[in-house]
Protein backbone atom coordinates (compact mmCIF):
# COMPACT_ATOMS: atom_id res chain seq x y z
CA UNK A 1 0.00 0.00 0.00
CA UNK A 2 1.50 3.13 -1.19
CA UNK A 3 0.66 7.02 -1.83
CA UNK A 4 1.34 7.98 -5.40
CA UNK A 5 4.71 10.69 -5.78
CA UNK A 6 2.89 13.59 -7.48
CA UNK A 7 0.67 13.80 -4.61
CA UNK A 8 2.98 14.01 -2.01
CA UNK A 9 5.69 16.20 -3.89
CA UNK A 10 2.18 18.92 -4.60
CA UNK A 11 1.23 18.76 -0.73
CA UNK A 12 5.03 19.22 0.19
CA UNK A 13 4.61 22.83 -1.90
CA UNK A 14 1.61 23.77 -0.54
CA UNK A 15 3.08 23.43 2.72
CA UNK A 16 6.11 25.40 1.76
CA UNK A 17 4.04 28.09 0.61
CA UNK A 18 2.03 28.09 3.68
CA UNK A 19 4.48 28.40 5.73
CA UNK A 20 5.88 31.15 3.94
CA UNK A 21 2.75 33.24 3.92
CA UNK A 22 2.44 32.41 7.41
CA UNK A 23 5.72 34.39 8.15
CA UNK A 24 4.74 37.48 6.14
CA UNK A 25 1.57 37.44 5.61
CA UNK A 26 -2.57 37.17 7.41
CA UNK A 27 -2.53 34.40 10.64
CA UNK A 28 -6.02 33.40 9.69
CA UNK A 29 -4.81 32.81 5.59
CA UNK A 30 -2.20 30.54 6.67
CA UNK A 31 -4.08 28.20 9.08
CA UNK A 32 -6.41 27.94 6.26
CA UNK A 33 -4.04 26.97 3.66
CA UNK A 34 -2.72 24.85 6.81
CA UNK A 35 -5.91 22.61 6.97
CA UNK A 36 -6.26 22.13 2.96
CA UNK A 37 -2.95 20.63 2.44
CA UNK A 38 -3.49 18.74 5.09
CA UNK A 39 -7.29 17.54 4.20
CA UNK A 40 -5.42 16.71 0.62
CA UNK A 41 -2.90 14.59 2.12
CA UNK A 42 -5.86 12.60 3.65
CA UNK A 43 -8.05 12.61 0.66
CA UNK A 44 -4.87 11.04 -1.53
CA UNK A 45 -4.14 8.65 1.33
CA UNK A 46 -7.81 7.29 1.00
CA UNK A 47 -7.92 7.20 -2.80
CA UNK A 48 -4.45 5.37 -2.87
CA UNK A 49 -5.55 2.62 0.23
CA UNK A 50 -9.01 2.58 -2.22
CA UNK A 51 -7.13 2.00 -5.56
CA UNK A 52 -4.97 -0.98 -3.91
CA UNK A 53 -7.93 -2.47 -2.28
CA UNK A 54 -9.73 -2.54 -5.85
CA UNK A 55 -6.29 -3.77 -7.49
CA UNK A 56 -5.70 -6.46 -5.17
CA UNK A 57 -9.38 -7.85 -5.16
CA UNK A 58 -9.24 -7.88 -9.29
CA UNK A 59 -6.24 -9.70 -9.36
CA UNK A 60 -7.73 -12.61 -6.87
CA UNK A 61 -10.30 -12.70 -9.46
CA UNK A 62 -10.47 -16.53 -11.11
CA UNK A 63 -12.21 -17.47 -14.02
CA UNK A 64 -14.36 -20.95 -13.51
CA UNK A 65 -15.41 -22.58 -16.82
CA UNK A 66 -18.55 -24.28 -15.69
CA UNK A 67 -19.33 -27.04 -18.05
CA UNK A 68 -22.70 -27.43 -19.37
CA UNK A 69 -24.27 -30.75 -17.87
CA UNK A 70 -26.32 -33.26 -20.39
CA UNK A 71 -29.98 -33.29 -19.42
CA UNK A 72 -31.60 -36.12 -17.69
CA UNK A 73 -32.71 -38.73 -20.13
CA UNK A 74 -36.42 -38.81 -19.90
CA UNK A 75 -38.32 -41.40 -18.05
CA UNK A 76 -39.99 -44.30 -19.48
CA UNK A 77 -43.67 -43.97 -19.30
CA UNK A 78 -45.84 -46.55 -16.91
CA UNK A 79 -46.84 -49.18 -19.39
CA UNK A 80 -50.26 -50.08 -20.13
CA UNK A 81 -52.71 -51.15 -17.39
CA UNK A 82 -54.38 -55.00 -18.15
CA UNK A 83 -58.13 -55.13 -19.52
CA UNK A 84 -59.71 -54.02 -16.72
CA UNK A 85 -63.55 -55.71 -16.83
CA UNK A 86 -65.70 -52.60 -17.85
CA UNK A 87 -68.07 -51.50 -14.67
CA UNK A 88 -71.17 -50.11 -15.66
CA UNK A 89 -71.19 -46.53 -14.11
CA UNK A 90 -73.55 -46.48 -11.13
CA UNK A 91 -77.36 -45.12 -11.94
CA UNK A 92 -77.53 -41.32 -10.81
CA UNK A 93 -81.22 -40.77 -8.37
CA UNK A 94 -81.84 -37.52 -9.12
CA UNK A 95 -82.55 -35.46 -5.92
CA UNK A 96 -86.27 -35.28 -4.88
CA UNK A 97 -88.19 -32.63 -5.68
CA UNK A 98 -89.14 -30.76 -2.61
CA UNK A 99 -92.74 -29.49 -3.17
CA UNK A 100 -93.79 -26.55 -0.89
CA UNK A 101 -97.22 -26.17 -0.30
CA UNK A 102 -98.76 -22.96 -0.18
CA UNK A 103 -99.80 -21.54 2.75
CA UNK A 104 -103.83 -21.86 3.28
CA UNK A 105 -105.62 -18.84 2.12
CA UNK A 106 -106.64 -15.95 4.67
CA UNK A 107 -110.05 -16.90 5.86
CA UNK A 108 -112.10 -13.71 5.20
CA UNK A 109 -114.95 -12.90 7.79
CA UNK A 110 -117.78 -11.45 6.70
CA UNK A 111 -120.14 -10.41 8.84
CA UNK A 112 -123.52 -10.43 7.82
CA UNK A 113 -125.98 -7.69 8.56
CA UNK A 114 -129.23 -8.93 11.01
CA UNK A 115 -131.83 -10.66 8.41
CA UNK A 116 -134.55 -7.51 7.89
CA UNK A 117 -138.18 -8.39 8.90
CA UNK A 118 -140.43 -7.55 6.80
CA UNK A 119 -143.31 -6.10 7.80
CA UNK A 120 -146.41 -7.53 7.08
CA UNK A 121 -148.92 -5.24 6.49
CA UNK A 122 -152.70 -6.81 6.88
CA UNK A 123 -154.51 -6.95 3.84
CA UNK A 124 -157.22 -4.73 3.18
CA UNK A 125 -160.79 -6.41 3.88
CA UNK A 126 -162.37 -7.95 1.21
CA UNK A 127 -165.12 -5.70 -0.32
CA UNK A 128 -168.61 -7.10 0.63
CA UNK A 129 -170.05 -9.00 -2.79
CA UNK A 130 -172.64 -6.97 -4.78
CA UNK A 131 -176.18 -7.38 -4.30
CA UNK A 132 -176.91 -10.53 -6.87
CA UNK A 133 -179.35 -9.20 -9.57
CA UNK A 134 -182.96 -10.61 -9.09
CA UNK A 135 -184.68 -8.63 -12.29
CA UNK A 136 -182.88 -8.31 -15.77
CA UNK A 137 -183.45 -5.32 -17.95
CA UNK A 138 -186.71 -5.36 -19.73
CA UNK A 139 -187.30 -3.27 -23.20
CA UNK A 140 -189.95 -0.81 -22.64
CA UNK A 141 -191.05 -0.73 -25.40
CA UNK A 142 -191.33 -4.19 -26.07
CA UNK A 143 -189.65 -5.97 -29.73
CA UNK A 144 -186.69 -4.01 -30.75
CA UNK A 145 -187.39 -5.31 -34.05
CA UNK A 146 -190.08 -2.58 -34.71
CA UNK A 147 -187.32 0.32 -34.02
CA UNK A 148 -186.21 -0.29 -36.97
CA UNK A 149 -188.07 0.90 -41.16
CA UNK A 150 -186.67 -0.34 -43.84
CA UNK A 151 -187.94 2.40 -46.50
CA UNK A 152 -186.34 5.09 -44.24
CA UNK A 153 -183.34 3.73 -42.50
CA UNK A 154 -182.03 1.60 -45.08
CA UNK A 155 -178.23 2.88 -45.35
CA UNK A 156 -177.64 4.09 -49.20
CA UNK A 157 -174.51 2.77 -49.61
CA UNK A 158 -176.43 -0.79 -48.81
CA UNK A 159 -178.89 -0.21 -51.50
CA UNK A 160 -176.61 1.03 -54.07
CA UNK A 161 -174.78 -2.58 -53.27
CA UNK A 162 -177.33 -4.31 -52.88
CA UNK A 163 -176.60 -5.56 -49.58
CA UNK A 164 -178.86 -7.46 -47.73
CA UNK A 165 -178.06 -9.40 -44.43
CA UNK A 166 -179.10 -10.58 -40.71
CA UNK A 167 -177.02 -8.26 -37.42
CA UNK A 168 -177.18 -8.98 -33.67
CA UNK A 169 -175.38 -7.28 -31.27
CA UNK A 170 -174.84 -7.37 -27.46
CA UNK A 171 -176.12 -4.60 -25.55
CA UNK A 172 -174.76 -2.89 -22.43
CA UNK A 173 -178.29 -1.12 -19.99
CA UNK A 174 -176.73 1.16 -17.79
CA UNK A 175 -178.75 1.84 -14.11
CA UNK A 176 -180.91 4.51 -15.98
CA UNK A 177 -182.22 2.42 -18.69
CA UNK A 178 -180.08 3.92 -21.79
CA UNK A 179 -177.68 1.98 -24.14
CA UNK A 180 -174.20 2.87 -23.39
CA UNK A 181 -172.74 0.18 -25.86
CA UNK A 182 -173.22 -2.00 -28.56
CA UNK A 183 -171.32 -4.76 -29.87
CA UNK A 184 -171.81 -6.52 -33.07
CA UNK A 185 -171.97 -10.26 -32.55
CA UNK A 186 -173.24 -11.36 -35.69
CA UNK A 187 -172.38 -9.22 -39.23
CA UNK A 188 -174.28 -9.08 -42.31
CA UNK A 189 -171.20 -8.73 -44.22
CA UNK A 190 -171.43 -4.88 -44.90
CA UNK A 191 -170.83 -2.49 -42.47
CA UNK A 192 -173.06 0.09 -43.21
CA UNK A 193 -175.63 -2.02 -42.24
CA UNK A 194 -173.74 -3.15 -39.21
CA UNK A 195 -173.05 0.40 -37.67
CA UNK A 196 -176.77 1.63 -38.78
CA UNK A 197 -178.04 -1.02 -36.34
CA UNK A 198 -175.88 0.15 -33.34
CA UNK A 199 -176.63 3.21 -34.19
CA UNK A 200 -180.61 3.47 -34.26
CA UNK A 201 -180.47 0.52 -31.21
CA UNK A 202 -178.34 3.48 -29.19
CA UNK A 203 -180.82 6.40 -29.78
CA UNK A 204 -184.26 4.67 -29.72
CA UNK A 205 -184.36 1.95 -27.87
CA UNK A 206 -185.61 2.41 -24.04
CA UNK A 207 -185.51 -0.21 -21.15
CA UNK A 208 -186.53 -0.48 -17.69
CA UNK A 209 -182.86 -1.40 -15.87
CA UNK A 210 -182.25 -4.18 -13.39
CA UNK A 211 -183.10 -4.50 -10.30
CA UNK A 212 -180.53 -6.07 -7.82
CA UNK A 213 -181.53 -7.74 -4.42
CA UNK A 214 -181.86 -4.66 -2.88
CA UNK A 215 -184.11 -3.13 -5.36
CA UNK A 216 -181.60 -0.43 -6.62
CA UNK A 217 -181.39 -0.45 -10.59
CA UNK A 218 -178.23 -1.94 -11.88
CA UNK A 219 -176.27 -2.25 -15.58
CA UNK A 220 -177.24 -5.61 -17.15
CA UNK A 221 -176.23 -6.72 -20.63
CA UNK A 222 -179.08 -8.47 -23.52
CA UNK A 223 -178.48 -10.01 -26.78
CA UNK A 224 -180.95 -8.39 -29.53
CA UNK A 225 -183.42 -10.46 -31.41
CA UNK A 226 -182.07 -10.99 -35.18
CA UNK A 227 -182.51 -7.72 -37.30
CA UNK A 228 -182.40 -8.80 -41.16
CA UNK A 229 -182.27 -5.87 -44.01
CA UNK A 230 -183.96 -6.82 -46.73
CA UNK A 231 -184.45 -4.76 -49.70
CA UNK A 232 -187.81 -4.20 -51.45
CA UNK A 233 -189.04 -5.25 -54.44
Amino acid sequence: MGVHPWLVEENCRVMSYAQRKQLSGNPVVAWTMTILVVGGLLYAIVTGLAFNVIKKGIENLKVVDVEQQPPPPPKEPPPPPKDMPKVPPPPVTPPPLVRMEAPPPPIQTVTAPPPQIPQVVPSPPQPPPPPRKVQSAQSAKGDLRTLFDGSQDYPASAQAAGAEGTVRAELTISSDGRVVGCNVTQSSGNSALDSTTCNILRRRAKFTPARDSNGNPTTDTLQTPPITWKLEG
